[in-house]
């Protein structure tokens, strides 16, 4: 299946996939020191209808680091995780559990359905999760290999490569919602500016690939 729209000049314009799937991990960090390992505390997910422009659905966990179990003041500072959020929380792999089930639950393993994830970057999917699961010492899905980067759609359109979401924002004169690096927030921007771009008649294709 693939999810029609209407493009600004009123044709309809042929999506490549049915959902668009907008993920942005959050991972503990300090501003002085490297921390090792790197492990993911908030894991947020919108199910962007690609036909209806709307969130049809949200997975959104905390996640309880285990190596580095005490957040710094840097990482509450920049996210607005503070520890009461993920102390008590499931770990990486129940959590990663709880996933695969709401993809699941959503219809989004049946092959006649098109999904692709969309990030800010390739960092949330080329680097920290892999890092996760081997820390973790869990299997990645398949449907984690390739992904579309917004910044690279974003750089289609306007010819100009964007430094991070918020000049996106900016350029497509989309107001910021909620705080930025709150995963489930940044999530929601890049939702905005996917449907902004699907508005304007871009056509998305996948342009991020586990290597």
């Amino acid at each position: 299946m693939a999810a029609f729209r209407t493009g600004s000049n009123g044709d309809s314009v042929l999506q490549n996939f049915d959902y668009f799937l907008v993920l942005d991990f959050e991972a503990t960090c300090d501003n002085e020191t490297r921390l090792m390992p790197q492990e993911i505390i908030e894991f947020p997910v919108l199910k962007v209808n690609a036909r209806t422009h709307v969130v049809d659905s949200i997975f959104h966990q905390y996640v309880r680091p285990l190596f580095n179990p005490h957040l710094t003041p840097f990482c509450t500072e920049l996210t607005g995780i503070v520890q009461d959020m993920v102390d008590n929380q499931k770990c990486f792999p129940e959590v990663f559990k709880d996933f695969n089930q709401w993809m699941e639950a959503e219809g989004l393993l049946n092959p006649e359905i098109k999904s692709i994830f969309v990030t800010c970057g390739d960092w949330d999917l080329n680097s920290m999760l892999p890092r996760q699961c081997e820390t973790s010492r869990v299997r990645s899905m398949s449907y984690f290999s390739r992904w579309i980067n917004i910044k690279k759609s974003y750089a289609d359109v306007t010819r100009t490569f964007p430094k991070g979401m918020m000049p996106m924002l900016t350029g497509l004169r989309l107001q910021h919602v909620g705080r930025h690096h709150s995963g489930i927030d940044d999530c929601r921007n890049i939702a905005n500016i996917v449907v902004e771009l699907m508005k304007q008649g871009y056509v998305f294709r996948e342009n991020g690939r586990l290597r």
